[in-house]
């Protein structure tokens, strides 16, 4: 069995009879209404401990960039708080049928990504987090950033309500269409701009179907000529990245001459460790790249001070560029409460994952691990910087546009899970009802609540110099 795999092995190749009796067995042992619950004890740890845990393991100048961007909004916290949840959904009822898990499923962590084919597809984007587990945990970070987001935007209780509904309703019925399907179209199963267009975007408004159009335009746009043209310049006469300090700072303007030499060489050890981890084909089309400029980018919120850099790469000539991104991979924060993962490397971990539960992933995806980074060892997973990427702005949202993203993410992530779990007993476990997608409106709004308390706790740390955060 292929190592951090969430299913055992009898569990596949029983029939689906028996299949779908575990899921109706569950729901015995684990009522779909008692995932309302979520009420935290007087032993929940702090939340800014564990932020500060996190943190200490980062680049310590830019931590306070972390926490300045975490304090902006209770969304932006709850972006950058995927490890306070992980704790919290430990103490809520599962029903002990595991699929891989993107462990991050925030709204915007969904997003237009292009596949190898060059079609214009809508998939989960971030697997940092991503580990075998409870289905119920992503479904949950998915209806409670949905909230969150929500309130932000100044939805109404009941407007709220509507777009959780849809959204887990959405997740409950794909789920039951794909327990219905065989392996092989489960796993062929994308869905792709014209596909998105018909079950989700045709039937909103003119202005929702025009904002659509130009999502997929721009995310046209959004790929390695475009970073290029963007983020590079000429010095004396060699094409090198441009600084945008303390976003993005060049390698040579990071540590003196003798230290920057050896990290640079690092990273270049790291890009060959790394190419030996894609297929021959891949390996052979990046061996035609040389490695000409290296600079450290910050990302994301709950990223900032993460390992991550940029690496330019030229090709034919200096105008055939190949920008890659590698970024830290750290355990997952799900790993202490729902297992480590069976991967040799956190790189790998990131990757397979991805792999899993994406329907079609960048042709340059890969792992490496390398020596010496911050003086010790550290495993990194490597992809294309910009790859036909959009992502969704849910500030100009309307209650109806936002519930249709919701229904779009929803049936997303049932396609995630069913490529990786046993979907035919989850489908017999939420059923042909709606008592699941109800239960989950409550408790999305119960941990809305929670994060609104967590995001203060944050900011009252601020205040106090307890933690320093910085606006960028």
């Amino acid at each position: 069995m292929t190592p951090g795999h969430p299913a055992d092995g009898d569990t596949r190749h029983r029939t689906p009879q028996e299949r779908a009796a575990l899921g109706k067995d569950a729901r015995s042992a684990v009522p779909r209404s008692s995932h309302v619950e979520f009420a935290p004890t007087d032993k929940r740890p702090d939340p800014v401990d564990i932020i500060e845990a996190q943190s200490a393991a980062r680049v310590p100048e830019l931590v306070p960039i972390r926490y300045g961007r975490m304090t902006e909004s209770p969304f932006r916290f709850y972006r950058g708080a995927a490890a306070i949840m992980a704790g919290d959904l430990a103490d809520t009822p599962r029903s002990g049928i595991r699929a891989q898990l993107c462990g991050d499923a925030h709204l915007l962590n969904f997003r237009l990504l292009g596949s190898p084919e060059r079609r214009m597809m809508f998939d989960i984007n971030d697997f940092d987090e991503t580990l075998p587990g409870p289905w119920e945990w992503d479904v949950k970070r998915l209806s409670a950033s949905l909230v969150i987001a929500g309130r932000a935007i100044g939805f109404s209780t009941r407007e709220r309500a509507d777009i959780v509904m849809s959204a887990v309703r959405s997740y409950r019925k794909w789920m039951r269409r794909f327990a219905t399907m065989g392996n092989l179209p489960v796993w062929y199963s994308q869905f792709d701009e014209e596909w998105v267009w018909e079950h989700f975007v045709q039937d909103v408004s003119t202005r929702a179907r025009h904002r659509w159009t130009q999502s997929v335009a721009k995310a046209r746009t959004r790929d390695s000529l475009q970073a290029f043209s963007k983020l590079t310049h000429l010095v004396d006469g060699k094409v090198r990245i441009a600084p945008d300090p303390p976003l993005i700072t060049p390698l040579q303007d990071l540590l003196p001459a003798v230290e920057r030499a050896e990290l640079g060489k690092q990273i270049r050890r790291l890009i060959e460790q790394y190419g030996q981890s894609l297929p021959s084909d891949r390996r052979f089309l990046l061996e035609q790249y040389q490695v000409v400029d290296v600079a450290r980018k910050v990302v994301g919120v709950g990223s900032v001070g993460t390992r991550c850099w940029i690496v330019l790469l030229l090709g034919r000539d200096d105008t055939d560029p190949l920008l890659l991104q590698a970024k830290e991979a750290g355990e997952s924060v799900l790993a202490p409460f729902a297992g480590a993962s069976g991967y040799r490397t956190q790189g790998e971990r990131v990757v397979s994952g991805q792999r899993l539960m994406q329907a079609t992933s960048d042709i340059f995806l890969g792992w490496g691990r390398v020596e010496g980074i911050d003086g010790r060892r550290r495993d990194f997973y490597v992809r294309q910087l910009r790859d036909w990427k959009g992502i969704a702005e849910p500030e100009t949202m309307v209650p109806r546009g936002m519930r249709a993203f919701g229904s779009l993410c929803g049936a997303t992530l049932a396609r995630a899970h069913a490529r990786s779990g046993d979907r035919i007993a989850i489908a017999a476990y939420l059923g042909g009802g709606d008592v699941f997608d109800r239960a989950l409106v409550t408790f999305a709004e119960r941990y809305a609540d929670q994060n609104e308390k967590d995001h203060q706790a944050l900011v009252d740390a601020v205040r106090s110099g307890r933690v320093k955060a910085e606006a960028t």
